[in-house]
């Protein structure tokens, strides 16, 4: 039974998850489109990496905003990497981004391993907890996507040039701080995946269908049976894009054989 109490819950992670959406889909299909999957959870674990830092010097933990300040410094200071890396290494890009990635996640573990809290921290920034957002924390990042939403519209060409790995590593900043890397890897790539080989028309309202539906059930499944948030919407985000793309396949074959 949904009570006011559940309400008042559900309701901010649903805010939080339509914003995440809001840009993860547009930047999830030029993931795909430029064959870099794994640049996201590469600047995702890289802002998380920035977070720990922050949390382990007591200096950067008490400054205003370090919180969001120090993933972003090191987000975008990956996402320069990748991008300088585009241009050297096209070749063996996907490859670097994974080595990249890997390290990322290693120098976590090793400046956590002597922290008491170092593992429920790491759970945090990997899962999330999406749960508990509060309205004020939608404040900053509804400004932020909202301006890069606006970029993009203005100037869509950003997307083919340099200009996108800053939008990506703003982007994935705040995400990370709300949503954890899991769910910000699962937002970029099952949406965008399950429309990959569509080439009908409104293409991307059905992506962001794909990705509500993902919210909303496993937001749904998380609060009624207990389950991990973040577990949940990953795994209804999965359900949701495989249903849609088995779906068109088969509406694919109908056609055809009509035709």
């Amino acid at each position: 039974m949904f009570d006011l109490e559940l309400m008042s819950i559900l309701l901010p992670a649903l805010a939080a998850g339509i914003l995440v959406l809001s840009t993860h889909i547009v930047l999830g299909k030029q993931v795909l489109k430029r064959g870099i999957i794994f640049i996201d959870l590469a600047i995702a674990q890289v802002a998380a990496l920035g977070a720990i830092v922050a949390h382990m010097d007591h200096r950067l933990e008490e400054m205003p905003f370090s919180h969001v300040l120090m993933p972003a410094l090191f987000a975008l200071a990956g996402a320069g990497f990748i991008a300088w890396l585009s241009k050297r290494m096209a070749g063996e890009l996907e490859a670097m981004i994974g080595c990249f990635y890997v390290l990322s996640a290693v120098a976590a573990m090793l400046l956590l391993a002597n922290d008491p809290h170092g593992a429920e921290l790491l759970k945090q920034l990997m899962s999330g907890q999406i749960l508990w957002v509060s309205w004020s924390q939608l404040v900053l990042p509804t400004v932020v996507y909202a301006l890069v939403l606006a970029v993009i519209f203005v100037r869509p060409q950003i997307l083919n040039g340099a200009g996108f790995y800053l939008l990506f590593a703003l982007v994935i900043t705040l995400s990370v701080e709300l949503v954890g890397v899991y769910l910000v890897f699962s937002t970029l790539i099952l949406p965008a995946l399950a429309l990959n080989k569509y080439q009908g028309k409104n293409g991307l309202f059905y992506a962001y269908l794909v990705g509500l539906m993902g919210y909303l059930l496993g937001l749904v499944l998380s609060a009624t049976m207990d389950l991990p948030s973040g577990a949940a919407i990953v795994a209804t985000l999965a359900i949701s894009a495989l249903v849609f793309r088995l779906g068109l396949s088969k509406a694919a074959r109908v056609s055809h054989s009509q035709s």
